[in-house]
């Protein structure tokens, strides 16, 4: 009987042996990251929404990789909701591409959508990521938005496209790539928390309620 036992025990680990080794889970790729800021403002104010790259090594793009295969160029396109809370809207340049001359630059336009679209020539116009730099990493570009005196207060969703949101070598054209769909490019969108609007005081208005604080006051001591 333990003769059995043991054959059996003996051709159980022959036959584990042979069983094919368990895949190794797969390693998530290295992802460079786009993020739009979050900031708050009152309703009729302007906001300055900072828009930053993160350069991680590893990704096909980057300070780590040879040249011609640099961030040299970006689409970033942003669409907000409701639309009804903008009154003015732009997207330029701004942080590490401030000093810059792109070869192509563009920032289309349309209801509820602005994109911002900047390709530079890596000998001349080099962009002077810092790999691996702390989140939300540099920044290459600010939303200036205008908000509606009218518009009611709550949250101004600033949302990153998936798909016409990438990163391009200087060639621009997209011979290296990275993508939110290829998995190595991870985008962060924002909001504007937007509070009610407060009127702002004239000079004269500010005078008056100067002097009427200064009567209450002598008045408060007699």
């Amino acid at each position: 009987m333990q003769k059995s036992l043991a054959r059996v025990a003996l051709l159980i680990a022959i036959l584990t042996m042979m069983l094919p080794a368990a895949p190794a889970a797969a390693q998530p790729l290295p992802q460079d990251v786009i993020t739009v800021g979050t900031v708050t403002g009152s309703a009729g104010s302007t906001v300055d929404v900072p828009v930053s790259i993160r350069d991680t090594s590893g990704t096909p793009l980057g300070m780590d990789q040879p040249p011609g295969s640099k961030i040299q160029s970006y689409s970033i396109k942003v669409n907000y909701a409701p639309a009804s809370a903008v009154q003015s809207i732009t997207f330029t340049r701004a942080g590490i591409t401030t000093s810059l001359t792109p070869t192509f630059e563009s920032s289309p336009s349309g209801p509820g959508t602005i994109s911002l679209l900047d390709t530079f020539q890596e000998s001349t116009n080099p962009i002077p990521f810092t790999l691996n730099a702390a989140l939300p990493g540099n920044q290459v570009a600010h939303l200036l938005i205008t908000l509606s005196p009218t518009t009611t207060p709550g949250a101004l969703t600033l949302t990153l496209d998936p798909t016409l949101t990438q990163l391009t070598d200087q060639a621009g054209s997209g011979a290296t790539k990275e993508t939110v769909a290829a998995g190595n490019l991870l985008l962060v969108s924002g909001v504007v928390n937007v509070t009610a609007f407060v009127p702002a005081l004239s000079t004269w208005a500010l005078i008056l309620l100067a002097a009427a604080l200064a009567i209450i006051a002598i008045r408060m001591r007699l």
